[in-house]
């Protein structure tokens, strides 16, 4: 009986325990303020005490964007490969596949905003802080052409922390097949408005992300190629505390508008709206 009661408070000690409040309530990443899951997300991931915007899910951007019912995705079987035949980069695709229910990290579908048909694009800094891949930069590549050919505004949501390093030069590749892709689409007049969100970084910021007729940025959105570390031990000097915000690149004109998650979806229809009263 002794020994069984010791077996018994083994078993009972090397079970890992619990949080009872994990995944009910988080923590700011700005604030540190402690908030409801629930509440986060019913306020479009906006912290309620100091108004930070977090990270989104790409399902989530599209509730928030698209009219219900009107989104159709596209290139969704794309899948990644391992062309550097880089260790664990396999495994750790298919783990994040399972873990976000998404094939990459971008979404794309034609979908309506306020009534309007759009082809969109939502990166999802969930599935390996949407680093630029190949197929990453193949979806978006086609969903330009896809824009281009049916004459219909772009759109796309980034964030992302970079190229992917796991891919290589196959990765940085992506910058200019985008870019040549938004050349042809800028020659058609058609109107294609990036909206950056909190992080956006790297060959991400490089290309596609910053070519936008017009350019929106969330508030406090940090935006930029190298991080703020790399940038003071290159140049010797201090910069800034809002260095790489939305709101510092605004100042300088690399931004158009700065706008609350609340807003942009009006913006957005308003400025899609125009530039279809301009086209009549």
């Amino acid at each position: 009986m002794g020994f069984f009661l010791q077996r018994q408070k083994k078993l009972k000690s090397s079970t890992p325990k619990r949080d009872i409040n994990e995944g009910v309530y988080t923590k700011c990443e700005s604030c540190k303020e402690v908030v409801s899951v629930r509440q986060l997300n019913t306020n479009l991931g906006v912290c309620p005490s100091c108004g930070f915007h977090h990270r989104m899910t790409a399902q989530q951007r599209l509730d928030s964007l698209i009219d219900p019912g009107s989104f159709k995705e596209i290139n969704r079987r794309l899948h990644t490969l391992n062309p550097l035949s880089f260790p664990g980069y396999e495994k750790k695709i298919e783990g994040l596949m399972e873990k976000t229910q998404l094939n990459e990290a971008v979404v794309t579908g034609i979908g309506k905003i306020a009534g309007y048909s759009v082809a969109i694009g939502i990166m999802d800094s969930h599935f390996l802080m949407a680093s630029m891949g190949s197929v990453v930069g193949e979806k978006i590549t086609r969903l330009i052409e896809v824009s281009t050919s049916r004459k219909i505004p772009l759109i796309m949501v980034c964030t992302s922390g970079g190229a992917r390093m796991q891919e290589g030069i196959y990765s940085l590749m992506q910058m200019a097949k985008t870019s040549a892709a938004l050349a042809k689409h800028n020659q058609a007049g058609l109107l294609y408005i990036s909206v950056l969100t909190h992080p956006t970084m790297g060959g991400v910021t490089a290309s596609f992300a910053t070519l936008g007729d017009i350019i929106i940025a969330e508030k406090g959105a940090s935006v930029g190629f190298a991080g703020r570390r790399v940038v003071e031990q290159t140049i010797k000097q201090k910069l800034p505390d809002h260095f790489q915000t939305a709101e510092f690149l605004q100042e300088k004109g690399l931004v158009d508008l700065v706008v609350s998650r609340y807003e942009l979806r009006d913006k957005l229809a308003m400025l899609i709206e125009l530039h279809e009263g301009s086209e009549c």
